[in-house]
């Protein structure tokens, strides 16, 4: 969607036009997925906070002020829903965390069981690193590194400044490079 496209698409949203915002919807869902997917760990979950954000969105969108992106816009919605959520939960009901999928991404140079059991250790101990990082470092880290967003719109999403939004990235690289630097293989 070009911005002059998306911004006529906002203004008969505001108006009421529920197909104006279904084509948001259709437009955004995807993304909005897959970044609670990575923050949720679980599809299931995922679903339900795209639905609650779009639920909300609509709610709101007579409010949206266009200074931000209506992407920047829904992430924050979304990982606020996020937050707030597992705010609520016990430690013990804490949702397991992402990692997996990172891994699971990259393809493989050899084949046989020993390069799965290796694939399976890797994807067990990137999931325990992402465990140790905090929500808002998760989420910054997964909307740079893996939605590839500009500093600008993590900071937007997270409703803090680009200077907390690089910090927030910069401690969950340290911390995702302390926890699996073992893993690292160091050839002379």
């Amino acid at each position: 969607m070009e911005e002059d496209t998306e911004s006529a698409t906002v203004a008969l949203a505001k108006a009421g036009d529920e197909e104006a915002f279904r084509q948001i919807v259709v437009r955004y869902a995807p993304a909005v997925f897959r970044l609670a997917y990575r923050l949720t760990g679980s599809a299931e979950e995922a679903d339900d906070v795209v639905q609650e954000t779009f639920l909300r969105a609509w709610k709101a969108i007579g409010r949206f002020e266009e200074r931000s992106r209506v992407s920047s816009w829904l992430f924050r919605i979304a990982t606020n829903h996020v937050l707030d959520t597992k705010r609520a939960r016990t430690r013990e009901a804490r949702s397991e965390a992402l990692g997996e999928d990172l891994v699971d991404s990259l393809p493989s140079k050899q084949a046989g069981p020993d390069r799965a059991a290796e694939g399976a250790e890797v994807s067990r101990r990137v999931a325990a690193a992402m465990r140790l990082l905090s929500t808002p470092e998760r989420a910054a880290f997964v909307l740079r590194h893996c939605e590839g967003r500009p500093i600008s719109e993590i900071a937007a999403a997270l409703g803090i400044r680009d200077g907390a939004a690089k910090n927030a990235i910069f401690r969950a690289v340290a911390k995702l490079r302390e926890e699996l630097s073992p893993l690292v293989r160091v050839t002379p």
